[in-house]
C-alpha cells in the first residue's frame, strides 16, 4: 500500500480525496490535516510515504512547509492548488523546491473536478511513491521555524517505510482509454524526414521530476544552441508559469509554444498542458502546431505526438532526448525518430526522480545513449549544432 497524508485547509478536499482513494487497492489515506503544524504532528506518529500539499492554508504556506521536509526527511510532495496568476508562481517555486508533481485544482466544482480527475490524481500518487527524492540544502533557503522544529525531534532519525515496488492496476472506477500517436497524426513512411539542410532540432520529454531536470538542462544552454521544443507533462494553465519561470532563469528564451511559433535558435517552447504539440517542417524552417485531441498515452500534451511529429518532419536532423518521468509515453516516437535517423538519448536511472519513461524507451530499443542530466546541455551544444554527415 501507498501511504499518503492529505494537507489542505478545506474539509471537501480532504474528504473527498480520502473517499475516492479508499476505492483503489493499492492506495490508503492514512490521514489528513487542515495545516502543516498538524500535519507534522500526524507525520511524527506515522509517517507517510507521499504528501498531497496544498500551498495556501493557514499558519505555515505550503511551500514553507515542503522546504522544511526535504531539508529534514526527503518525501514525495505532490502540489494540489487552485491555479492564479499568483499561485502559479507559487506552484513553480514548490517545484524547485522539491514537490515532484502538480494537480490544478478549480475555484468552484472541486467536488466533481476531484472525482473525473480520479485517474490523475491516483497515478500521480504512484509516480510520486515510486521518485527519489534528495535532501535540500540550499543555503537560499530559509532555516526551519522553532514550531516545526518541535514538531519534527525525533522524526528525521525514524527509518522510511517499504514501499510497493510496483503500483497495482485501478480499481476500475473511471477507466482511462489508451490511445496512440495515430489519433493525432500518421506514423512516419519512407518520405518523411528526409534532411533538406543543416538545421537541427532538439525534442526533449519529460514527466515527473522533469521541472527540477529541465531547468538544469535549459540553464545549462547558450543563445547558440538549436531550436529546442519540449513536453513537460503538467496540467493547463500551469506551464506558461514553468516557461515565465524557467526564461527568468536561463541564457536562452523559454516561453510556452503558441500555434505557428516558429523554432528559432537561442529559443525553448514549452508546449502548453492540455494540448498536443507537433513539430511541422516548410523547406529548411521548422515551426510547431498546437493542436486539440484525445489523451494519447495517457497524457496531453504527449511526448510520444511530439517524437513522431519530429521523426516525421525532421528526421535525421532532429535529437530526441528522453528524460525522468513515469510511464511509457515516449517510448514509441523515440523509436520512430530513432529509425528516421534522428539521434536519440535517455537520462540515466541515477540522475533520474522516476526511472520510468527513459526505461521504456531503453527497452523498447530507441534509444541510441543513456547520459546522465549533467551532461544533457553539452549534447545539445555539441551535437545540436553539428551538421549530418
Amino acid at each position: 500500500m501507498i501511504r499518503v497524508l492529505v494537507v489542505d485547509d478545506s474539509s471537501v478536499v480532504r474528504q473527498l480525496m480520502q473517499e475516492l482513494l479508499a476505492e483503489t487497492s493499492d492506495i490508503q489515506v492514512v490521514a489528513t490535516a487542515s495545516d502543516p503544524i498538524f500535519a507534522m504532528r500526524r507525520m511524527r506518529q506515522d509517517w507517510p510515504d507521499v504528501i498531497v500539499l496544498d500551498i495556501e492554508m493557514p499558519r505555515m504556506d505550503g511551500i514553507t512547509f515542503l522546504r522544511q521536509i526535504m531539508m529534514l526527511r526527503p518525501t514525495p510532495v505532490i502540489i494540489c492548488s487552485m491555479h492564479t496568476p499568483a499561485s502559479g508562481a507559487l506552484t513553480m517555486e514548490a517545484m524547485a523546491a522539491g514537490a515532484v508533481s502538480v494537480i490544478h485544482k478549480p475555484a468552484l466544482g472541486v467536488r466533481d473536478f476531484l472525482q473525473d480527475s480520479f485517474d490523475d490524481l491516483a497515478n500521480a500518487i504512484r509516480a510520486a511513491a515510486q521518485a527519489r527524492v534528495v535532501r535540500q540544502r540550499d543555503g537560499a533557503q530559509v532555516a526551519p521555524a522553532p514550531v516545526l522544529m518541535a514538531e519534527m525531534a525525533g522524526a528525521e532519525a525514524a527509518p522510511p517505510r517499504a514501499r510497493a515496488s510496483r503500483p497495482t492496476a485501478l480499481s476500475g472506477r473511471h477507466p482511462l482509454a489508451r490511445y496512440s500517436a495515430d489519433a493525432v497524426l500518421p506514423a512516419p513512411d519512407a518520405s518523411d524526414g528526409r534532411p533538406v539542410d543543416g538545421t537541427r532540432v532538439v525534442v526533449i520529454g519529460a514527466s515527473t521530476g522533469g521541472p527540477q531536470a529541465l531547468e538544469t538542462v535549459l540553464r545549462g544552454l547558450s543563445p547558440q544552441c538549436p531550436g529546442v521544443v519540449v513536453v513537460q507533462h503538467m496540467p493547463e494553465r500551469f506551464t506558461q508559469s514553468f516557461a515565465e519561470r524557467l526564461d527568468t532563469m536561463c541564457i536562452v528564451r523559454v516561453r510556452e509554444a503558441r500555434h505557428r511559433d516558429e523554432v528559432l535558435p537561442g529559443q525553448v517552447l514549452i508546449a502548453p498542458g492540455g494540448m498536443h504539440l507537433l513539430l511541422r517542417r516548410d523547406g529548411g524552417r521548422y515551426w510547431v502546431e498546437v493542436v486539440n485531441g484525445p489523451l494519447v498515452s495517457r497524457h496531453k500534451p504527449s511526448v510520444d505526438v511530439l517524437f513522431r511529429s519530429a521523426a516525421k518532419a525532421a528526421g535525421g536532423n532532429a535529437v530526441g532526448i528522453i528524460m525522468t518521468g513515469m510511464g511509457d509515453d515516449g517510448a514509441r516516437g523515440m523509436k520512430e525518430m530513432a529509425e528516421c535517423g534522428a539521434a536519440t538519448y535517455a537520462q540515466d536511472e541515477r540522475s533520474s526522480i522516476v526511472f520510468g519513461m527513459p526505461k521504456e524507451a531503453i527497452q523498447l530499443g530507441g534509444v541510441g545513449d543513456v547520459i546522465s542530466l549533467e551532461y544533457i546541455s553539452a549534447v545539445i551544444e555539441q551535437y545540436g549544432n553539428r551538421k549530418p554527415e
